[in-house]
């Protein structure tokens, strides 16, 4: 199964890109070693900032190694979670972030954050979306039997993998197929897939997309 709904004319008109381009405006959320990230660095997209609610990841370190400027927004360090996500989307807003792109970002986001980036907050997620939401989703998978899964990029809701699917790939199980074997694949289909919507979405909002 795959396919794109684009972004509606309703989201398009948010932005203030021209036809020549939008700048540095991905705004990156990450909480891990960051491996998605890295493939939207790899893919030359213009991030802006890196954010993340845990310190010291390899993440952080993939985002200094290539000049973005990064910053850490631990949960423990502010009174309310609507507090810490206030705070952390105003700093992306500062660096000019208009896409928030969560690359293995292990937090959900309160309205507070989603109210300031109003339907432009996007995730990847290893599935096929309603199919296994939330964490371990390709054990979930392989513990059902279903013949295949895929991979999931998403808008982001209050929900728990609740938002409106954007695009998806689906990736056939193998026979004996292990978790670790399966995990490899379908990271390597997120890794292909994330930028590539993110580069979509970003043409269509500046009026170039297809």
């Amino acid at each position: 199964m795959g396919g794109g709904k684009g972004w509606p004319h309703s989201r398009l008109v948010a932005w203030s890109c021209s036809r020549t381009g939008c700048g540095l405006v991905i705004g990156v959320l990450v909480s891990g070693s960051g491996t998605n990230l890295q493939a939207l660095i790899d893919a030359g997209m213009p991030i802006a900032a890196v954010a993340s609610n845990v310190p010291g990841v390899c993440a952080l370190k993939r985002a200094a190694a290539a000049d973005i400027a990064t910053g850490v927004f631990e949960l423990e360090s502010y009174p309310t979670r609507s507090g810490r996500d206030a705070a952390m989307a105003t700093w992306l807003s500062e660096y000019g972030a208009r896409l928030i792109v969560c690359a293995g970002y292990m937090h959900l986001l309160t309205g507070t954050f989603l109210d300031r980036y109003p339907e432009r907050v996007i995730n990847v997620h290893p599935s096929l979306l309603p199919a296994f939401p939330g964490m371990h989703a390709v054990e979930q998978a392989l513990e059902a039997g279903v013949a295949a899964t895929g991979v999931t990029v998403h808008y982001v809701d209050s929900g728990i993998d609740t938002g409106q699917v954007i695009e998806q790939v689906e990736l056939p199980i193998q026979s004996g197929e292990t978790v670790d074997e399966l995990l490899e694949r379908v990271h390597q289909l997120e890794h292909r897939l994330l930028p590539q919507v993110a580069r979509r979405l970003l043409e269509q909002a500046a009026g170039t997309g297809r």
